[in-house]
């Protein structure tokens, strides 16, 4: 009982907070003939589905289950308002994201971010209620660029080869393609999930196509086969950057064994995770992973995030 009173708090602050930001909002009222055409897409893909429960915790086994009724009923419409739908792929109005804010104007490199945190209207996010050019998510993820730019010393235009675990709704995708429109982008997913970033992705008029056999520049993938296939391409020297943010913190600790294979092919690495994620102690993986990387002479550093208590980095290099 507890429980559930404490999540029907979060979900009335939650509310509240969005509604600091509704006279920026621009609500979607109808379908366009690209949309109509994206959604029969999606569906003729739907039929294909398995929905499975193998890499999910309980928390995504709910999820999955919404977001697939939300591509069935092909009710899209203004979804990044949608309370689930923000609890987990969109931060808005928080006070944290100010801080995130005044490190990126004040930052060397404010033109480039600037020019990544610019929002559009698909799916009617909730706008940054002190900024409304953009919107917390934005700033939030571009801030991780900025972290991890710092740490990295190279260009992000430099990445050849980028592979997100868990792209949200293709937030992370649609920023890398104002970095470089050439890069080849590959988000491994559930196939529910994948749907509403071809969605997203494709609304914002970007390359993206499901599976491998596809020469899309963002392929959406779900399958761990597929993603072997594709990752033992990739060639060593490359710029190489693989990114999970909070996503592979949130998934059971067999299916991370499974997925060892590209912490080793990624020069590059970006890891966002909370200590802990329902009985899962994320902090004692990642301070393993980190030790195992240090012992084999990768350039790592792990800490907690200015503002956002018990949410840590983990950066590495080779």
């Amino acid at each position: 009982m507890r429980d559930i009173i404490f999540l029907r708090l979060k979900d009335i602050t939650r509310f509240l907070r969005a509604n600091l930001s509704f006279f920026f909002n621009k609500k979607e009222n109808f379908y366009s003939s690209l949309d109509l055409q994206i959604l029969e897409e999606i569906n003729k893909y739907h039929s294909k589905l398995l929905l499975t429960k193998k890499y999910k915790l309980n928390t995504h086994n709910a999820f999955s289950k919404k977001v697939l009724k939300l591509i069935i009923n092909k009710n899209l419409l203004n979804f990044l308002q949608l309370g689930y739908i923000q609890q987990m792929f969109f931060i808005h109005n928080r006070f944290f994201i100010i801080y995130e804010l005044i490190k990126l104007v004040n930052h060397k490199k404010w033109k480039l971010w600037k020019k990544l945190i610019k929002e559009n209207d698909i799916g009617n996010p909730v706008r940054f209620f002190l900024y409304p050019y953009t919107s917390g998510n934005k700033i939030h993820q571009v801030n991780h660029l900025k972290e991890f730019n710092s740490f990295s010393k190279i260009d992000l235009s430099e990445h050849i080869n980028v592979v997100e675990f868990g792209g949200g709704y293709g937030n992370m995708a649609s920023i890398f393609s104002k970095i470089n429109r050439r890069i080849n982008y590959i988000i491994f997913d559930t196939q529910e999930v994948g749907m509403l970033q071809y969605y997203y992705l494709k609304k914002c008029k970007l390359d993206v196509g499901f599976g491998i056999k596809n020469k899309n520049k963002i392929k959406l993938i779900y399958n761990i086969k597929d993603l072997r296939k594709v990752v033992k391409n990739f060639k060593n020297n490359q710029n190489n950057l693989f990114i999970s943010n909070w996503s592979i913190s949130e998934v059971p600790l067999k299916f991370r064994d499974e997925f060892n294979f590209i912490f080793k092919k990624f020069n590059y690495q970006i890891f966002s995770f909370q200590s802990k994620f329902e009985k899962i102690n994320n902090l004692k993986y990642f301070n393993n992973l980190y030790s195992i990387y240090k012992l084999k002479k990768r350039r790592s550093i792990i800490y907690e995030m200015s503002g956002k208590k018990e949410n840590f980095y983990l950066f590495s290099s080779k």
